[in-house]
């Protein structure tokens, strides 16, 4: 039995010994049992096109739609009607920027000028970015700002970035490479003052932190189910009644018209199924990660001499623990801990095998040398202090042996 497979609270005595440690839970998370189980009658028994009404099979399908749509709006205040489903964050997050953007070319305000600007930063996830850059070619004036050395948006920056043309501002809510948590009320309160559109990549925050889109003023919001231990494959994005966005996919009017496609009910139900139980354990599960998470990082800053923690300290996700360290090569540190069973990584999967330092360190102003020592660990459900422990141990006889090879 592998340490994935232990259940969570299982004796210390059984835990002490169980590898492999898997730490990248920001990459991925295992499905959990409970969701596996909600899914599986959907993909025989409950097998019906949700959008055939005309009989039993498409209505019950349609049933548990509506009841995960209802799960994933409570988890953050929203209303169901404003959910709309989608293959994942990336495509949420596409479909919120490009929708929002098309959408006001194609109907420009009556009188006063065009909105059509863009603000994002520069340390966004890739989708983020390169969605806005594609705007950028197409035409629409773009700014990416940068941030503070803590990772965190500067908001007097923000606020003097925003114009009377600005459309929309896109923000990660939890960021997936260092963790710092952006201050959400605080910008949706700008925007919303200065009629600007708010889009969070909610993907690693939802689940994790409290979420309320109508206290925090977001009017987009873009989740993933493969972040908190449901299926790939499925994520959604909210909506704000009011605000208008252009489909960027022909075919159907599914989803009141926003996102043509049939829905794929397993992943939803998943979904639904992973919202619930992640609402119910967050505020316990939270406190026993941050314990966790400060156990490592004080470890790792007393046993590692030049081990820079990456992001702001105090406004991080409960599981995220980030270093650059200072005389060693990200890949071979990686490489190492792999051999000696545990699984981290150097930051987002989506830019696996890159040569290149992260391009939110070097946003952050971390220097060259330093970022290529980059490692990221993140911890969940499974992790246990033992696995903490075992972790810091490892890492410090590895960076000693790098650093006595180099």
């Amino acid at each position: 039995m592998n340490d994935l497979q232990l259940p969570v609270g299982a004796r210390s005595a059984d835990r002490a010994n169980a590898l492999p440690i898997y730490l990248d839970n920001q990459a991925s998370t295992p499905l959990d049992p409970r969701v596996l189980e909600a899914m599986l009658p959907y993909f025989t028994e409950h097998f019906g096109n949700p959008h055939s009404e005309s009989h039993v099979y498409g209505r019950n399908a349609m049933a548990a739609i509506d009841a995960a749509r209802a799960d994933i709006a409570r988890l953050i205040h929203a209303d169901p009607r404003e959910i709309v489903f989608t293959s994942g964050a990336t495509e949420a997050n596409n479909l919120a920027i490009k929708g929002a953007a098309h959408f006001a070319r194609a109907h420009p305000p009556a009188s006063g000028p065009a909105r059509d600007h863009i603000v994002t930063l520069t340390t966004e996830h890739k989708c983020v970015l390169e969605g806005v850059a594609a705007l950028e070619r197409e035409g629409f004036p773009v700014t990416f700002l940068p941030v503070m050395e803590s990772g965190l948006v500067d908001l007097a920056v923000l606020a003097a970035a925003i114009t009377e043309k600005t459309l929309l501002v896109s923000v990660m809510a939890a960021h997936n490479e260092i963790g710092v948590i952006q201050p959400l009320a605080e910008i949706g309160a700008l925007c919303r003052s200065r009629g600007v559109l708010f889009h969070t990549d909610a993907a690693q925050a939802a689940g994790k932190i409290p979420l309320d889109v109508e206290a925090m003023k977001i009017d987009l919001m873009s989740i993933s189910g493969h972040k908190m231990y449901g299926p790939k494959g499925i994520g959604a994005l909210y909506i704000r009644r009011g605000p208008r966005i252009a489909s960027v996919m022909d075919g159907g009017e599914q989803e009141r018209g926003r996102r043509a496609g049939t829905l794929n009910v397993p992943g939803i139900v998943g979904l639904g199924r992973a919202v619930q139980l992640a609402q119910a354990d967050r505020e316990a599960e939270s406190g026993r990660l941050s314990r966790l998470r400060d156990r490592l990082i004080e470890s790792i800053e007393t046993n590692v001499p030049g081990a820079c923690l990456q992001g702001a300290r105090n406004r991080r996700l409960p599981g995220n623990v980030h270093f650059c360290i200072e005389g060693v090569e990200g890949e071979s540190l990686l490489l190492a801990l792999d051999m000696a069973g545990v699984y981290a990584s150097a930051g987002s999967a989506c830019t696996t095998g890159s040569v290149e330092p992260s391009h939110v360190l070097l946003a952050m102003g971390v220097e060259v040398a330093l970022a290529r020592g980059a490692l990221r660990l993140t911890l969940g459900r499974t992790t246990t202090e033992e696995a903490v422990d075992y972790t810091a141990e490892r890492l410090k006889e590895i960076v000693g042996e790098l650093r006595s090879l180099a």
